[in-house]
């Protein structure tokens, strides 16, 4: 039987290919074939086989069109929140006092190992809720709110169900060396030695991560325990992803490249040996600006640095209860512009082709090209700057998932096609 063929007609694209200014065709029509893209160009320039045997026409009214947004960095699998945690700093308790108190990262570690399955996924779906309905059609997921076996692959379960009960594709990620949990105190070492011999092996072979994570600073772990983590993953198949140098350069960008890793996150601290290294192993830098925001951090990550080394900028919203409790990918596109300095077309980029890349998954989301994904959101806009010019409103009006228009209210399809 022959795939469905759609048309979307009266349409703007913003193609995001290389080029020109957002890889924009405007006056533009764009046919899918099943789940996938099938012609992309001026709506005049439409074949007539395209034409002649569309099972489905959609006016689209004059709006403008992207790739599915990509958000390539986020902890959205967690329990519980830390707003009480937010109120005391503004009050001036020290991190230090929050964390005597049983607050930071382990109280979320508390209340995620406390959460069943069920609970988890219930806590979980409003934030993917929020992301979906902001055009977010591909979102990472990572683990490392358990630092323990069964907590770790239950939230990577949790991950993977998300992407089965929403029309969004999933990456999970482990992230077992987030964080040191409370019966490892004081002995990194055998806490990084458990995660290797006991928690890596069980994920991978359960199938439930495409990649692993770490976070390599002083605050978290050195560069030598994170190579034993990113050794181990590499012999269990997984791809490699850094957090990096966020609070101190500990040559984390380096070690990133020597493994070919998909990308190195945060960077505020990155190096010109470093921007170097990941320029030359082709890693995406991945911006996150809302945890830069929220934790009012006041060294920029050098964007200058980035651009003059040709290094791709992802942007994310490093979804997570403590210093980044954000699902908007819009408004990081925004803060990346006003807080970090990248243009509008940078950012929209880092939000689509470079976030992508940076999941490995450039070759089926991230831009509007023939054979790719159909994966597509129109908004309600004039020019594609609009999407990092407003910040605090979604102009989405409708996604279109894997050739299937839904609505970013309900998800449900939608019936006005003829």
């Amino acid at each position: 039987m022959p795939e469905t063929l759609s048309i979307w007609t009266n349409i703007q694209v913003a193609t995001m290919t290389p080029g020109s200014p957002y890889g924009a065709i405007e006056n533009s029509a764009l046919a899918v074939s099943g789940s996938r893209i099938a012609w992309v160009g001026k709506a005049k320039e439409l074949p007539d086989p395209f034409k002649n045997r569309a099972d489905r026409v959609y006016d689209g009214k004059g709006a403008w069109v992207t790739p599915g947004l990509v958000d390539c960095h986020t902890h959205l699998v967690y329990a519980g929140n830390r707003a009480r945690e937010f109120e005391l700093r503004l009050q001036g308790v020290s991190y230090e006092e929050i964390s005597r108190r049983g607050g930071g990262i382990l109280s979320t570690v508390f209340a995620t190992r406390g959460a069943d399955e069920q609970e988890l996924f219930r806590q979980s779906t409003p934030r993917l809720e929020s992301m979906l309905a902001q055009g977010v059609t591909t979102v990472e997921i990572k683990s490392g709110y358990g630092l323990d076996v069964d907590t770790e692959l239950k939230m990577l379960r949790v991950a993977r169900l998300l992407g089965k009960t929403y029309p969004v594709t999933v990456v999970p990620t482990f992230l077992g060396a987030h964080a040191l949990p409370p019966e490892f105190r004081g002995d990194t070492d055998a806490y990084i030695d458990f995660v290797c011999r006991n928690v890596l092996p069980e994920v991978a072979g359960q199938g439930l991560a495409v990649a692993a994570d770490a976070f390599c600073d002083t605050i978290g772990f050195t560069r030598e325990q994170t190579e034993k983590v990113f050794r181990t993953a590499r012999e269990h198949g997984l791809m490699i992803r850094l957090h990096a140098e966020q609070f101190s350069n500990q040559g984390a960008a380096e070690l990133a490249a020597k493994f070919k890793a998909l990308s190195a996150d945060h960077l505020e601290h990155l190096s010109e040996e470093g921007a170097m290294a990941i320029a030359k192993s082709k890693t995406v830098a991945v911006l996150l600006p809302g945890a830069f925001y929220f934790i009012r951090e006041k060294r920029l990550p050098p964007v200058d640095l980035l651009r003059r080394h040709a290094v791709p900028m992802a942007v994310s919203t490093d979804c997570n209860p403590g210093t980044s409790p954000t699902t908007s990918l819009l408004l990081m596109l925004n803060m990346a512009c006003t807080l970090f300095g990248l243009t509008p077309e940078e950012a929209l980029a880092g939000a689509t082709i470079h976030a992508a890349k940076a999941l490995g998954l450039e070759k089926h989301v991230g831009t509007l090209e023939v054979g790719k994904d159909a994966d597509f959101v129109l908004w309600d806009i004039t020019s594609p700057v609009e999407l990092a010019y407003a910040f605090g409103v979604n102009p989405c009006q409708r996604i279109i998932r894997h050739g299937e228009p839904l609505d970013h209210r309900d998800f449900a399809p939608l019936p006005d096609a003829h």
